[in-house]
């Protein structure tokens, strides 16, 4: 499909954020909701950091400690071979995991999607006991006069997500947990079908193995509820490993069009499409044969995590979807399709 990369890719690199603290650095940053915002389009980014380290002996790990209201810094000494440090994202003991990175979410602002002014400081940090681990994946849904943020909020409790919401993007209300762990990948429609809110969401079976999409509604976006599957990964595909939203779904003329990744068993990330039912979202009319970008550039397929393209927002412009996403999980990269061309990869289901 013509699918355009911006030449200025990556647009936004981890040497390009200031770090939160003197003693942090920036690892990656990436997977970014967007939102157009008083003439300016505003990412919120994942911005990851780890305390700087001079000392190879030992992996420094950076955990919100609540009784403490303050990110304190945990060592192992990599010479004790009970820890596992073969997943640079993860340290991992004999009784927990820990992340070896902790993320926040940080605003950027531009007038042209392309070079962006990024605030010195974090929009959002971990919290509280949901949060020891970091706040991760922000997605931006406008209803009516307020902006609702939902991300992924990491501990040793697991995965879950939790809402917040905002009118200005200077303060933000909490609104606690939506979902459970483990789950993730949560994208509220951005009007409401037949009298409720839906969300698209993606719990995670860790006991049969199932990484799936489904979809809740809700009467006030606090509580969900009416659960139901929505579409699995696909045997001899490129989303034959696991499956899960990415962009909050766009109105199209056919129904509810959805940006998704999907990962093969080898983890490699792509993005495509599926298109949903206008009135019952649970229902798939159609989903991309073949992704409509998939890691081919040197950003895309090296970093923290390679072979990786990964999407939190999009806008949808002038028949045009302008795609800010995740390449290798280290930098932010920009490309555009028409929505034409993203229809035409449909297949029927």
């Amino acid at each position: 499909m013509a699918i355009s990369r911006s030449p200025y890719n990556p647009i936004i690199s981890p040497e390009d954020v200031k770090p939160s603290r003197e003693d942090f650095q920036v690892v990656c940053v990436f997977n970014a909701g967007v939102i157009r915002y008083k003439e300016k389009i505003l990412l919120l980014m994942r911005v990851a950091e780890k305390p700087k380290n001079t000392d190879t002996s030992v992996e420094l790990v950076p955990v919100f400690e609540p009784g403490e209201g303050k990110i304190i810094i945990k060592s192992f000494p990599k010479s004790d071979t009970t820890i596992d440090f073969s997943d640079s994202r993860f340290v991992r003991t004999p009784t927990e995991q820990y992340l070896s990175s902790i993320s926040h979410i940080r605003i950027a602002e531009s007038t042209d999607g392309i070079h962006f002014d990024i605030h010195e400081h974090p929009a959002m940090e971990p919290a509280d006991k949901y949060e020891m681990f970091g706040i991760e994946d922000p997605r931006i849904v406008e209803i009516d006069d307020t902006f609702y943020i939902n991300y992924s909020a990491v501990s040793p409790l697991g995965a879950q997500i939790a809402l917040a919401s905002t009118k200005d993007f200077i303060t933000f209300q909490r609104h606690g947990i939506m979902f459970c762990p483990d789950n993730r990948d949560v994208e509220i429609f951005p009007e409401k079908i037949n009298g409720k809110y839906y969300a698209l969401h993606r719990p995670n079976s860790g006991e049969y193995k199932k990484r799936d999409v489904w979809i809740a509604e809700s009467n006030d976006l606090i509580s969900w509820g009416n659960h139901r599957h929505v579409m699995t990964p696909r045997a001899h595909s490129w989303d034959n490993g696991r499956v899960g939203g990415s962009a909050i779904p766009i109105r199209v003329k056919d129904g509810w069009l959805e940006i998704y990744h999907g990962a093969d068993v080898d983890d490699r990330y792509c993005l495509g499409a599926v298109l949903l039912d206008e009135h019952e979202p649970w229902k798939v009319l159609a989903r991309s044969k073949l992704p409509f970008i998939e890691p081919q550039e040197n950003y895309e397929m090296e970093g923290f995590f390679g072979n990786a393209i990964f999407n939190c927002g999009v806008l949808f412009e002038n028949d045009i979807i302008k795609i800010y996403y995740g390449a290798a999980d280290t930098h932010i990269c920009y490309a555009e399709i028409f929505l034409d061309d993203v229809l035409k990869g449909l297949e029927p289901c």
